[in-house]
């Protein structure tokens, strides 16, 4: 079947496969990961439906953005390095393009009233979607809301509230309590053999050494960036809190307004949630500040999902790893959760806006088919006739 699939189709095949999906793929990473099922397992048969089953659980269980990493794997699975490199290049690139675009655009005419009654709506719809995205992280990676739930899943909803507490009040995004939370789950839940056993057995999962804050700006660009990207799990909102975190409360390099913009041009754009980076970094520093944002992000995700590739059918079995992960994908959905309370504090400043948030949540909630940038289309249909023609 692997020999089969090898000869089935070429390098240059994959990476325009991957090329069209980053240009045309609107809907996020849940909606992404559908096509590529789709389209590569179902429709061309060039990868099994287990090996589509190991690069989605890969994705989910490593830290990375959901569909980029899905895409650096399916590239691996016949094509090893190369393939992962290009598959992940071209799923990106497309998208990246459009978001530098979109940053000129935002820095020449920004101040215009057109403009601004543009992301008048958008960024209120932004609420909404963010909203309704928690309650589907949240139903997904900790549990449904109900007692049943919360008294089996006890711990990753003590996890969950905390995180969320702790970063609306704090503002800040906090590593070591996703690190702890992962630890304290994995000792509690599947403690790892070396732990019972009191062997020696060193397993590194995540490593940071972005510490050492250059001078310029697109060494603090680069640091950042890296740190957001290893710490994204499940989803590419996940990296919400982080960015905001950084980018407008320590950093100081956006505004708020900027950084709810920022958000939803990921919306209006395919290919992955997280190129709101590349926004974000023109903002700041111009198209090299682009580059090192979108680069730093999605680095720790292609390593992450290229060394353990080769070995993931045994990692995947190892009960100790997803506990792991379940404990720090609860309170990282937690922290998502808080700093949502904490954009919209700031960004719903009318009975207008909260309208626009509300009614945006409503209509996701009640229709799953709907998709995000036609909701931002009609947002920014909304902020213009608001803002100028009223």
């Amino acid at each position: 079947m692997d020999e089969q699939n090898k000869q089935s189709y070429t390098l240059q095949q994959l990476v325009l496969y991957f090329l069209k999906l980053g240009t045309t793929g609107f809907g996020g990473p849940v909606a992404l990961v559908g096509y590529m099922h789709k389209d590569l397992v179902e429709k061309r048969g060039w990868i099994s439906e287990e090996e589509y089953k190991q690069g989605l659980a890969l994705a989910q269980l490593a830290p990375g953005p959901l569909a980029a990493q899905l895409a650096i794997y399916l590239g691996f699975v016949h094509h090893k390095i190369a393939g992962a490199t290009l598959a992940g290049i071209a799923f990106v690139i497309p998208s990246f393009i459009m978001v530098v675009l979109l940053g000129m655009a935002y820095k020449l005419y920004g101040g215009l009233v057109w403009m601004q009654a543009v992301f008048y709506g958008v960024g209120a719809a932004v609420i909404g979607i963010i909203t309704n995205s928690s309650y589907k992280l949240t139903t997904k990676s900790v549990g449904q809301f109900n007692l049943a739930s919360f008294k089996q899943h006890w711990l990753l909803w003590l996890f969950y509230i905390a995180a969320a507490i702790i970063t609306f009040i704090t503002q800040h995004e906090q590593l070591l309590l996703f690190v702890g939370a992962g630890l304290i789950y994995m000792f509690v839940k599947a403690p790892p053999k070396w732990f019972s056993n009191k062997t020696v057995n060193t397993f590194v999962l995540l490593q940071i050494g972005f510490w050492n804050y250059e001078a310029g700006t697109l060494g603090k660009i680069a640091i950042f960036f890296a740190k957001a990207g290893a710490f994204v799990f499940g989803s590419g909102l996940a990296i919400v809190p982080f960015l905001h975190a950084g980018v407008v409360t320590e950093n100081h390099w956006l505004n708020e307004q900027q950084f709810v913009d920022a958000v939803a041009v990921a919306m209006i754009t395919p290919g992955p949630v997280v190129i709101t980076v590349g926004f974000i970094g023109y903002l700041i520093a111009g198209f090299p500040g682009a580059s090192v944002a979108a680069l730093a992000t999605f680095f720790p995700c292609y390593l992450f999902t290229i060394i353990p590739a080769p070995y993931f059918k045994k990692i995947a079995k190892n009960q100790s790893i997803k506990a792991f992960v379940d404990g720090i994908t609860a309170a990282v959905v937690g922290a998502l959760v808080g700093s949502v309370v904490v954009i919209a504090s700031r960004s719903i400043t009318d009975i207008t806006t909260a309208v626009i948030a509300a009614i945006t949540i409503t209509a996701l909630f009640v229709n799953k088919k709907i998709h995000e940038p036609y909701v931002i289309l009609v947002a920014a249909l909304l902020g213009i006739i608001i803002k100028i023609v009223v």
